[in-house]
């Protein structure tokens, strides 16, 4: 009976050890990103700051926003493109752009601006789990960013560019010169050289030699 007793006890304990991996296994387990940070939502949808389209330029669906990412930890910033609708995963940070604007050319003064969505994951005490949190959404501007900042710790997020055009841009003065100017020819022919006058002495070319 006890040559089985070290068998039962480990029959006994094994269950144990795997339920306890399993307990903390889940407890370390990364949480998934929300549905809200990843689905491709219309633009400023969920939010009192929906993104009104504008009658002029470029369509929302079809801007393009440049964005700048610090990340203060380590002092690294990061230049991202993204697309309306889109967002960008980098390390524990995802960042979403609803849509970008900016004046139109007879607009005074010029402003560029973007409506952005970021989320951290990260844990509010060491005790607690990892999850994933929206730490800022709405407009940051370029050249008003004290109207709307990113107040997180760790990292921010800043507007550089906004890719759209206005009716007109591409007829504008400098590109209908550089078009004119292409199309026409670097330069005139030259003039054929004159044939210079025969001296008045000169026999003619149909009298007999001397």
């Amino acid at each position: 009976m006890r040559r089985n007793a070290p068998l039962l006890a480990t029959t006994l304990l094994v269950p144990g050890l795997l339920a306890l991996c399993a307990c903390s296994g889940n407890k370390n387990a990364e949480a998934p990103p929300p549905s809200e940070a990843t689905q491709g939502a219309g633009p400023g949808a969920g939010g009192s700051g929906a993104v009104v389209e504008s009658e002029f330029g470029t369509p929302v669906k079809d801007r393009v926003a440049t964005l700048g990412f610090l990340n203060k930890r380590n002092n690294i910033t990061q230049v991202i493109q993204l697309k309306t609708g889109e967002s960008r995963r980098i390390g524990n940070v995802i960042i979403k752009l609803a849509t970008c604007e900016r004046t139109a050319p007879w607009e005074d003064p010029p402003e560029t601006g973007a409506f952005v969505q970021l989320f951290v994951e990260e844990r509010a005490t060491t005790q607690e789990k990892l999850a994933w949190h929206k730490v800022f959404s709405g407009w940051l501007f370029k050249n008003s960013p004290a109207l709307n900042v990113v107040e997180h710790p760790v990292y921010d997020v800043w507007v550089k560019d906004c890719a759209m055009k206005f009716p007109g841009e591409e007829e504008s003065p400098a590109a209908a010169a550089s078009t004119s100017s292409a199309a026409k020819p670097a330069g005139k022919p030259a003039a054929a050289a004159p044939t210079p006058a025969a001296p008045d002495n000169a026999p003619a070319d149909d009298s007999p030699p001397a």
